[in-house]
């Protein structure tokens, strides 16, 4: 198997419960060094650290043998080979139901705590090129919609080798199967060059970062409008926002 269909059975093999033939696939990519099982088991084991950490131990009630043998009609004083075979198919029944379940609320606890280290890992990664931008030597700033009633403000960030930002206010919410759409003017040439697709946070508020090296001698302007999902290979409605680059 490969690292990509294990995907989803590392915190069950870091809590020693993960079923064959995976359990013994991720063993077998540890045993020969794969980096990626060895990275992902580091981080699984980290969300199950996390997961049993929230989990307070319970100890058992003195009851729960009396109200499993009554749930399947054993009376305790009564002795025989029924009644315990009975007692011994609903403690199984019982232990299958608990840790089956226990088991399914530990892997969506480890997903969840999963998506948001990586969600967390994206806006650790979306700052650190905004800062690489802003405190670039050679990024130039300019400035759009000042003096204009209520337009979407902001500024525009170039730098030669870090990419392109764009930090915008008063641009609502986007309608179901919308998006903003930024793009890039070249001078000499009318055909504007696709730039990135993204969305205004709470507030109004949105940063759009375009990474990569950038000409800036050649740049002419930098447009936002809005447009369907996804995107268009040309601009389909009016600028909402036109910064000239100097």
């Amino acid at each position: 198997m490969t690292c990509e269909e294990l995907r989803d059975h590392y915190e069950l093999y870091a809590m020693g419960v993960a079923a064959e033939p995976e359990g013994g696939e991720i063993r077998e990519h540890l045993l020969r060094g794969c980096e990626v099982c060895m990275a992902e088991m580091k981080r699984a084991r980290a969300i199950t650290a996390m997961v049993g950490g929230t989990a307070p131990l319970v100890e058992p009630s003195p009851k729960l043998r009396r109200r499993i043998l009554a749930s399947v009609g054993v009376e305790e004083r009564a002795f025989g080979w029924a009644p315990w075979l009975a007692m011994v198919a609903a403690l199984s029944l019982f232990a299958a139901v608990y840790f089956g379940g226990r088991e399914r609320g530990i892997a969506e606890q480890a997903n969840q705590l999963r998506d948001r280290l990586r969600q967390q890992d994206i806006e650790l990664t979306h700052l650190n090129e905004a800062f690489a931008i802003l405190s670039g030597p050679d990024t130039t700033v300019t400035s759009f919609g000042a003096g204009q009633q209520q337009p979407p403000k902001g500024k525009v960030f170039v730098n030669p080798t870090q990419g392109m930002m764009l930090i915008a206010s008063n641009l609502p919410p986007t309608a179901p199967g919308k998006t903003y759409e930024m793009w890039v003017f070249r001078k000499g040439n009318p055909k504007p060059e696709r730039a990135g697709e993204f969305q205004s946070q709470t507030g109004g508020t949105a940063l759009h970062i375009r990474r990569g090296a950038v000409d800036v001698a050649a740049l002419a302007a930098v447009a936002v409008t809005l447009e369907n999902e996804g995107g268009a290979d040309q601009p389909t409605s009016q600028p909402l926002i036109v910064a000239p680059l100097q």
